[in-house]
Parts: structure tokens; sequence; C-alpha cells
């Protein structure tokens, strides 16, 4: 982890007033903040760029872009703007692109000129970016380098409302401390770092920790260069504000105080919140906010849910009502110009409680102009049309997409295209200001929020046929119609959004039975297996003549991934039935296919950094500053992503991931065991202990998750050679 310094103090206070300043003020252009991002996109052909200012259009973000003397002019009120126009000239003129998974950079020998002057005015005022789970599922281990690479992308992609809840547990402890807690009343509070998201949405305490304070003091100093760099860039980060959530050692420090422990129902130990009616709530509300805008500044625009996954006590809307104008109070209290950012995921998730009295009750409560509300799944179910656009609340449509950073190809293609624009010019659609992107976890599927970001600047739907032919072209640079078509049968096939919620997963990452699917792998595809394999052919035909891209050699592996991924499901239900017929030969021949395509996933999986164990658990352990906290570490990064709590817990393998290394020396091994276990039943005609196999699997699972043991972290293989070569191994034995 790179080394952070701590900002003096006067250039923190600097930073704080700055912060604190209107929102037309702290809008304006910082050029010298737009010329570092073109210096750090393009290092070759920063010089060719010129930055200048215009104002906003409506109060609107704006772009423009020109040539003037052999130079390319990027304009904007903002540097989130500028960095939209070089995005633009990017994608639409050097046919370049910016992804997590592979990006295109190759730009003309000479830059392309601006034959007339291009003018866009985005329709939506915010751009909001990030779900608490994406801070774990996806960035638990980040360092300012991958935070700073993620903030360009965020700009470049037109975003200007990011969450931003870096460090909270540093603030948390700031204000327990100064309240008289001591370190080993708070030690049974924190959550280990793998866990903050949950914790800061008040579903667990503790599990994972006890949290290090060295940890919160350098996330705090990574907290202050994310701010500063994002406010620099013209965005407003949506900081967080008091829910109720408090230590379960405030009942010994305030035995009066109004508690009600809530459980998550997740396997985890109560929670303890505290009564918004009760003195002490606004106390500390005003306190928390007070104490994050001496560390961090303010936008004035607060994230809280009060009951995220948990059911309030009452359904009365009186009560309701109460509660939410409490909940903002306290936020008003510390700062008059607050407005109060809700994810509507409740609404959501808890349909059978949250009927239109209770949403109507909770959201009117607050001053129309002080909340907004994010339409947290609204590529899934948009809820704004169920509460009547929000009862005149300003909101946003957001795509979800990704749950728990499971590995799979999925979207709703066509849906996200189309809605956010056919929303905006509905008339029931109310106060739509605003799209953004909501997932659990990133670094994966990019054409889907390549998609989705397209809406920034447009206010119609997105002819999916024409962008599908641009986007072939600036991921591989080639017009080939054959990746043209492929795109087109992945669009009809693993990105059609039709039946399932979230994408399916592979029976591999289950924990072994006789069953198709498992609680929390799904594997129910939206399509035929076989229909994916035209758009697998393309893709190898490709490969044959030599286009190489980052992007392609991603976009192969992960079609070929996919695949072998499916082809699971059909060996399973072989050896199945070699099991039942008791063909000892038959159950050896398909149990060896099974265990063998786990390998061969491992190795083509092991050809790309996207898909590998070994930088998970190796950025985990870089935060540790002893061999205990990097133990430590390592635990949560392996917990996360297989149990997601003990040997018990009901979530295991909700963080599914079909990496290599986590294939080989997981999930293999407990197929492994089980095969060994159905073979004995063979040899014996005794009925396997299935029973005593699941608490044996999950000892051995646990045992896993305290292993501390290092993994490959560069890259093996080549990626386009290994996909043919599993190609040619089972295309036709899949086509059977």
């Amino acid at each position: 982890m790179q080394k952070q310094v701590t900002p003096r103090p006067h250039s923190f206070m600097l930073l704080l007033m700055v912060a604190m300043l209107p929102l037309s003020i702290t809008a304006q252009l910082n050029k010298n903040a737009s010329l570092a991002l073109i210096q750090r996109v393009l290092p070759k052909h920063a010089t060719h760029f010129i930055v200048e200012s215009i104002p906003a259009e409506n109060g609107k973000d704006i772009f423009e872009i020109e040539s003037r003397a052999g130079k390319i002019v990027l304009r904007g009120n903002n540097g989130m703007s500028v960095a939209s126009a070089l995005y633009h000239y990017l994608t639409e003129y050097c046919h370049c692109q910016i992804t997590w998974n592979g990006s295109n950079l190759q730009l003309p020998a000479t830059l392309p000129v601006i034959k007339e002057k291009v003018h866009k005015v985005t329709p939506y005022t915010y751009r909001y970016y990030l779900n608490y789970c994406t801070f774990n599922y996806s960035m638990s281990w980040w360092d300012w380098n991958r935070w700073q690479k993620e903030i360009d992308w965020m700009a470049l992609h037109g975003i200007n409302m990011p969450l931003a809840i870096t460090g909270e547990e540093y603030t948390w402890y700031v204000v327990y401390k100064e309240m008289g807690f001591s370190d080993d009343e708070l030690k049974d509070f924190f959550s280990g770092p793998a866990y903050f998201g949950w914790f800061w949405m008040g579903n667990l305490d503790a599990w994972g920790g006890p949290l290090p304070l060295s940890w919160m003091k350098s996330h705090k100093v990574l907290q202050e260069k994310i701010l500063q760099r994002e406010r620099e860039l013209g965005m407003k980060p949506v900081l967080p504000a008091f829910t109720g959530h408090v230590p379960s050692a405030f009942k010994k420090k305030y035995p009066n105080a109004k508690l009600k422990a809530t459980n998550w129902t997740n396997g985890f130990a109560d929670t303890y919140i505290l009564d918004s009616e009760d003195p002490l709530f606004a106390e500390i509300g005003k306190k928390f906010l007070q104490t994050q805008t001496k560390l961090f500044g303010t936008d004035h625009l607060y994230s809280a849910d009060t009951f995220n996954e948990n059911e309030p006590p009452s359904d009365d809307p009186a009560y309701l009502s109460a509660l939410s104008a409490r909940v903002y109070e306290g936020m008003k209290q510390a700062d008059t110009a607050a407005t109060w950012v809700m994810q509507g995921w409740l609404f959501y998730s808890d349909r059978k409680f949250w009927k239109a009295p209770q949403i109507e009750a909770l959201l009117k409560a607050v001053p129309a102009n002080k909340m907004i509300l994010l339409d947290l799944a609204a590529e899934i179910e948009p809820v704004w049309k169920r509460t009547d656009a929000f009862y005149e609340k300003p909101w946003i449509w957001n795509m979800l997409h990704n749950f728990g950073g499971n590995v799979n190809m999925f979207g709703r293609m066509d849906g996200v295209a189309a809605g956010p624009a056919l929303a905006l010019n509905d008339t029931a659609s109310g106060k739509m200001w605003g799209i953004g992107l909501t997932m659990e976890a990133i670094e994966q599927n990019p054409v889907m929020y390549e998609l989705m970001m397209q809406h920034t600047w447009q206010t119609e739907p997105i002819a999916l046929d024409a962008w599908l032919q641009k986007y072939v072209l600036n991921r591989y640079a080639t017009t080939s119609n054959d990746l043209v078509n492929a795109w087109q049968i992945l669009r009809q096939t693993v990105y059609n959004g039709k039946e399932i919620r979230d994408g399916a997963e592979s029976i591999i990452t289950g924990r072994p039975t006789f069953d198709s699917t498992t609680v929390w792998t799904r594997t129910k595809l939206n399509y035929d297996r076989k229909d994916l394999l035209p758009a697998w052919d393309l893709f190898i035909q490709a490969a044959n003549k030599g286009i190489h891209t980052e992007g392609f050699r991603y976009d192969l592996v992960d079609i070929t991934r996919q695949v072998l991924a499916n082809y699971a499901g059909p060996l399973q239900k072989k050896w199945i039935a070699a099991y039942k017929e008791k063909d000892t030969a038959a159950f050896y021949k398909y149990s060896k296919a099974f265990l063998q395509l786990i390998s061969d996933m491992d190795l083509l999986l092991a050809t790309r950094k996207d898909f590998m164990l070994g930088p998970w658990l190796s950025t985990a352990r870089s935060h540790g500053t002893t061999p205990a906290e990097k133990a430590l570490y390592e635990q949560n990064a392996r917990d996360l992503i297989t149990l997601w709590g003990d040997a018990n817990s009901p979530l295991h393998e909700y963080s599914n991931r079909q990496w290599s290394g986590l294939l080989n020396d997981f999930y293999k091994p407990r197929w492994q065991q089980f095969f060994t276990l159905l073979q004995n039943s063979l040899r014996t005609g005794t009925e396997p202990d299935l029973k005593q196999f699941e608490e044996t699997i999950r000892n051995w699972e646990w045992k896993w998750v305290k292993t501390q043991k290092g993994f490959p972290v560069v890259p093996t293989g080549n990626s386009v050679q290994v996909a043919q070569m599993m190609y040619k191994k089972y295309r036709k034995e899949i086509e059977k």
C-alpha cells in the first residue's frame, strides 16, 4: 500500500472551507485537476488537449469539443464535464474505450479533427454511483492508486454524485471516544473491513474484527484523498449520517436509553438501534455530522437508510412519519443545508411491509427539496411506478445489475438501453432528476456499464444495433461483422434479462449436492445453453484471425468461462444418473470429467488478473501492519467470498466467485470429498450419510477460511491459446 501522508493543518482547513462553499462555487472548473486527469489517462497525448471553462446551462452540466490550431479543445463547467468531453472524443472519434476489464487506448497517429463543434448538455442533474455493498464486494482492499483510477473512470463516465463512505469507522471512533467509550467497549462494535457495508447499515456488529486502530487511521487519510479528488473534479460526494445503530455497550453506558434489539436473520447476533424518540438520537446524529464535517468537509448530501432489510416495529403511518421527520431533523441540526439521500431498496426487498401508505408517510415527512430517492433496482422493478414517482420527491433511476460480485455474463440490455429515457420522457415520472449505478459489485460485464452511462448526455433511448457496432469497434479495434453478430447473440442470450432477477451461477460453486441448485447458487439460465455456442464460435474465429485487444482477450475468456460453467449442469446430471443406476464405471467417468472441468476453468481463468483469487488475498494482506493484522484481513477476504460468516452461515456462497485459485483450492476439493463419499457408497452398497457430510464440509470450509496461503498474483498462460484449447476440447462434447 502506498505510503499516505496526513495533510498539514492549514491545507486541510482550506479543503474544508472549499467543501463548505455553495454548489455554484464548488462546481466551477479546476483546470489543473482536469489537466492532471488527462495526463493520467493519456500520458503520451496530454499535450494535444486544451482545457477551457464554460458556464453550466440552465443549471445542468455541459461540455464542448472543437479543434483549434492542431489541438483538441475540451470545455466544461467542471472537471467531470471536461472528462466526459474527453471520453466522448475518445469513443466517438478515436474509437477507444476505457473499462475495468480491458481498455483500448490505441489512438490514431494523428488525432482526428473535429469539423463542427460538439455541444452536449445532460438532462440529468444527478449521476449517482455506488452501493454500500460495492465498498466490500469489490473495494474492501483498495489503496489510493486503485481509487484514483476509479475516480477517473467515474469522471469520464459522467458521475457527479458518488457515495463516499470510506473511513466512516474513524468518524464513529472519534465520536464514541469523546462520549467516554473505551477501546475495550468498542471492540465488539466495529466489524472487520470486509463487512463494513452491513455494519454501516446496522445489520451486524463485530464480525470479522476486532478492527485495528491502524486501519481506521489509514482509511481516514484515504478518505481525505478520495474526497479531495472527487471535489476538485466537480463531484458532490454523498457522506453517511446517523440512523440509530449503536454499540451493545450503549446499554450499560446509558441504561435509560430507549434501545431496540434487531436481528438481520442471517446468522448474526442482534444489533441495537437507538429509538429516534430518545433525545440522545438527535444529539448523537448532530455530533456525528459535526465531527465528520470537521474531518472531511461536506457537500450537504447525506445517506441514511433506517431499515435496511430490517422491518420497523410498527407499520403505523404516523409512527413512520414521525421517525422520518426525526432522522431528517437530526441532520438539519448539524447542517441546515442537509439533503437526505435514501436508498429505495427497502421498498423493493420488503414489499409486503412497505405498501403505499407506509412509503408515503416515510417520505412526505421530509421537505420535498430535502430528500432524494434512489430507485435502486429500476431496471428490475421500477418502484417509482407504484409510488406516484416517490410522492413528489426528486429521484434517481438506477441500474443495480450485480448481486454479491458473482461471476456471470448477465444483464437486461434492451431494458437498460431504453428504460432511463422512457422514464425521463414519461409525464408520470415526476421529479426524475438523475440516473445511476448501484451494483453490489463492479469489475464485470463492462458492456452494461458503458451502455448505462451512455444515457448521461442524451434524452432518447439508445439504438442498440448501432451502439453495439460502435462498441465492437471501440473495444476490439475492428469492424468485424462476425463480432457484431456475436454480440447480437449475446444480446439475445446472456443479456436478454428475462426470467431471472440476477445472473445465474454454476453448480460448480455450490456446496456439493444432488440438486441442480442451492440456496445461493442459483443455476437457472435465461436462455438455452446451446444458444450461446454460436457466439463462442464467432469469438474463437476472431481469435484465430489475430484480434488481440485487451478487451477482446477478456471477453474471449469470459464467454469461454460461461460456456464451461454452463456445461457443469449437464455433467452433473450424468454422474447423478450413473450413481442412481449404481453404474460405478459411469459414475467414475463423469465425476472425473466434472473435476477436470473445474481444473480446466481454473487454468483458463489464470490467464486474466480479473479472474484470480491471488490479487484479492494479496491486497487484503497488504493493509496489515503486523502479522496478526495480515492474517485477520486474509481471513476477512476468504470468508466474504465463501462462507459469509461462520461455519453455520446461511449466506454461504452468496458472494461466490469463479476465480482461478478458488476453483482448484476450494470448490474442487469440496466436490472431491463428495465424490469419495458416493464412491464408498457404491462400493459398500450403503446409503451415504449426507447430513454428516454437510457437517464435515462446513468444518472443512471454516478451516479453509482460517488458513493462510498465498496464490499467484500475476497471470499465467496465453488467454487466446488456452481459450482455443478449451474450444477444441469441449465444443463438440457440449453440442451433444
